[in-house]
């Protein structure tokens, strides 16, 4: 027959754990936050925001009748250079005529589109034609612009064959 090894349970080990110390915050106080109103002023506290209300007057700004845009940035580009720059000279001349500051016009560099076509329909490989179109870009920038010089520019017929892209800003 056969031996039977006898087994005896062991009791279970416990597996020491350390523990990570916990690493100690520093509290920093924040000054207390000091009123400097004046002891004239009231202080009224309503649920929603805190405000203060004096005995004077407030005194509201008042804008100016002629409020002034930011800025506008005016992108034009044609196929043919010279009236390109007849379109940017009157446009700069409406603007300087109304009072605005311009800044141009800077040149942006010309886009060449090339076009490569067989000359012929299916045979003759080597014979082809090579066509290209150019893209002439210029950039104004208008600053300190009032209604009147948006109005103007508005007004102000342009020869066809000219894009206009104008971003107020």
């Amino acid at each position: 027959m056969a031996q039977l090894k006898k087994t005896t349970k062991k009791p279970a080990t416990k597996k020491k754990v350390t523990a990570k110390k916990p690493v100690a915050k520093k509290l920093v106080k924040k000054p207390a936050k000091v009123d400097k109103a004046p002891p004239s002023e009231k202080k009224v506290v309503s649920a929603k925001r805190e405000t203060t209300a004096t005995p004077q007057k407030q005194v509201a700004k008042a804008e100016t009748p002629a409020a002034k845009i930011k800025g506008i940035r005016i992108r034009l580009s044609a196929f043919d250079h010279t009236i390109l720059d007849e379109t940017a000279l009157k446009i700069i001349d409406t603007a300087l005529r109304t009072g605005a500051l311009v800044h141009g016009p800077i040149p942006l560099p010309t886009k060449f589109k090339r076009f490569t076509v067989n000359r012929s329909t299916f045979v003759h490989k080597d014979a082809r034609d090579q066509f290209e179109m150019r893209i002439h870009r210029r950039l104004i920038d208008l600053s300190e612009t009032t209604f009147k010089t948006v109005d103007s520019l508005q007004n102000l017929s342009l020869p066809s064959g000219v894009d206009i892209e104008i971003r107020m800003g």
